[in-house]
Formats: C-alpha cells, sequence, structure tokens
C-alpha cells in the first residue's frame, strides 16, 4: 500500500466514525477472521463500527471474538442497509469485486461511503478509493496484521484481535502446509502467539469439532473419488441427495476437495456439489505447483481465486457439468504433465 495511502487513511481514522466491514458471500474462516480483527482494532478508536456479512457461516466458527455482533444482511437486511447508507466507510475484506457480496451488492454500490479494500485475489476491481491488494500475503488476515502495523498500532493487536488473525492465517494457508505460507507467515504467526492467540486451542475449535454425520458424509464423498490419471486430475461429486441422507449443514464440506488433491500424482483436484435452493453445482478447485485454477476457473466455470485454489459454479446439472469438466481436461493435458 501506499504511504500516502496510510498516512490518508491514518488521518481518517483520527476521529471517530461510522465504519462498516464486509467479507464476501459465504465467508470462511479468513473472510470472518479479517473483518473481526479489524472490528476489534476499531473499537479502540471508538468509532461506530458493526461487521455486516451477506450471509451466515458454519458454527465452527461462531466461537470467535464478537462474532456475536455480526449482522447477516439475508436476514436482517433493514438494519444493515440502514448501516451502509449511514456508513462512512466501509471496508471490504477478502474479496476484490462487489459481486462477490450476491445480494448485498446494489447496497454498496449505492453507497457514498469511502471504500476500502484488504484483499489478496488475483484482479481485483477498482471500486475503492484505497486498495490494499497483494496475490502474494497468505491470507487476509496477514493482510490486516500489517495494515494494523503500517499504521504504527501493532502495539494495540490484544489477545481477541491476535485470535481472529490467527484463525484466518490458519485456514487459509492449510494449517500452515500451502506455499503461501512464508517467512513472514511465520513471523506474524510467531508474534501473534506471544500477543495472546491459543494455538492449540483455535485448532481444536476449527478442525476437531466433527460431528457423526459430517464424517459419515466425508466416507460417501470419499466412494464418490474418481481419478483421471492420464491428466494427474481427481474429482469428487456430491448430489443434494447424498446431502440430504447425512443432514448436511453449512461448512460440512469444507475440506473435502484437499482429499483429492493430497493423492499420489494427482497435481488437479476438484469438488462438485449439487445446491437445488440456489439451482446450481458449487465447484472448489485445487492444484498444486503453477497449474492455475484461478485461470481455469474463470475461463469455464465463472469464478476466480487463486493459483492453487480458486472456487465457481455451473448453471447445467451435476453429470453435464461433470461431462463439460472433463471434456476441457485435454487442452490442459500438456500443462497438467508437465507440471
Amino acid at each position: 500500500m501506499k504511504k500516502q495511502d496510510i498516512t490518508d487513511i491514518k488521518t481518517l481514522l483520527q476521529s471517530p466514525k461510522k465504519i462498516v466491514i464486509v467479507p464476501h458471500k459465504n465467508p470462511d474462516g479468513d473472510a470472518i477472521g479479517s473483518t473481526l480483527g479489524l472490528y476489534l482494532y476499531l473499537l479502540k478508536y471508538h468509532h461506530e463500527v458493526r461487521v455486516i456479512a451477506p450471509n451466515d457461516y458454519p458454527d465452527f466458527l461462531k466461537w470467535m471474538p464478537s462474532e456475536a455482533t455480526v449482522l447477516k444482511y439475508d436476514t436482517q437486511t433493514e438494519a444493515s442497509e440502514t448501516l451502509i447508507q449511514q456508513a462512512e466507510i466501509i471496508f471490504t475484506l477478502d474479496f476484490n469485486a462487489l459481486n462477490r457480496t450476491g445480494d448485498m451488492e446494489p447496497a454498496l454500490a449505492k453507497s457514498e461511503a469511502i471504500k476500502i479494500m484488504i484483499d489478496h485475489h488475483q484482479q481485483p476491481d477498482d471500486y475503492a478509493l484505497y486498495t490494499y491488494s497483494d496475490v502474494s500475503m497468505s491470507s487476509t488476515c496477514e493482510m490486516v496484521y500489517h495494515f494494523i502495523d503500517m499504521l504504527a498500532d501493532a502495539n494495540k493487536i490484544d489477545a481477541d484481535i491476535a485470535t481472529c488473525l490467527y484463525t484466518g492465517i490458519m485456514t487459509d494457508t492449510g494449517s500452515f502446509r500451502f506455499s503461501s505460507t512464508t517467512a513472514t507467515t511465520h513471523k506474524v504467526i510467531a508474534d501473534l502467539i506471544d500477543k495472546g492467540a491459543e494455538n492449540a486451542e483455535i485448532h481444536n475449535a476449527i478442525y476437531d469439532t466433527n460431528s457423526y454425520n459430517r464424517l459419515q458424509l466425508l466416507g460417501c464423498t470419499l466412494s464418490n473419488l474418481k481419478v483421471l490419471p492420464e491428466y494427474r486430475t481427481a474429482y469428487i461429486t456430491l448430489s443434494q441427495q447424498e446431502l440430504n441422507n447425512f443432514d448436511y449443514k453449512k461448512g460440512d464440506t469444507e475440506g473435502f476437495v484437499n482429499y483429492a488433491l493430497s493423492l499420489q500424482n494427482i497435481i488437479f483436484a476438484a469438488i462438485f456439489i449439487e445446491d437445488q435452493k440456489q439451482n446450481i453445482i458449487k465447484i472448489s478447485l485445487r492444484s498444486k505447483g503453477d497449474f492455475s485454477v484461478n485461470e481455469f476457473s474463470r475461463a469455464h466455470f465463472s469464478g476466480g481465486g487463486h493459483t492453487n485454489a480458486a472456487g465457481g459454479k455451473s448453471d447445467t446439472d451435476l453429470n453435464e457439468t461433470i461431462e463439460k469438466f472433463i471434456s476441457i481436461l485435454p487442452s490442459y493435458k500438456k500443462a497438467l504433465n508437465n507440471e
């Protein structure tokens, strides 16, 4: 971020403001961790600040400090729109295009508030007055840490802020195993632990809260795993009926695609999940090395993300979506086998 931008923002935040912080639709650990971490920081300067999420998120994120204060736009629309209309500043975190907020997009686009983007995804839109965009960063939570540090306020990161930021970095790096985890990331994590983040407790809260039904659904998922060795690709399907059979709850399929990617000699993995309510197939893509699932998803499945982790969707049924996916792979055979 430019030094002048930091100077401007620091001046902007010196007096109390009405502030809204927004994550993307279907927020994950990084989205909730970054918004709550920033929320708790801004409260220290007596701003009127609220986090408004486009919709609900998994229960395994609801233990986080101040999570109970988050408004959900889809069920608290009137209150949310009032806050957006009154806001002087709107921070958008962990996304870089307003359409990633779903039904919130019109209200955000219409707002005359100063918009500040903090995000690590590729190809950002230019809706924000101030943009902190860095695709090399492990997570938006790591960026919020650096943002606070650039404001010369690292000393204001307390145990609750540290807990939120640690959570997002941990989840977005796959517990620090993805290539985006740098030496700097580990230094940030070390400082967050020093400031009070209880790393073992956070890991247990996120990963060790499986229900019986979720483990049964995982068994079903693994039984649906298919391998295409000539493309070094594996994919998984889950139908709406299969989700219903195991009493699916939001977040239950989190991380399932990584099982496909863990197979020996596989560098490209996908999971296709039927969502009859939205009448779409939700797609999560993962890769190893330089094969860009961001470019693949943008080109074929109306999505995007990072080089090694992206999402997308399909408006055709599950079988047609799989047929399309398989039909595309020959065009990438050389890239997949040269990786």
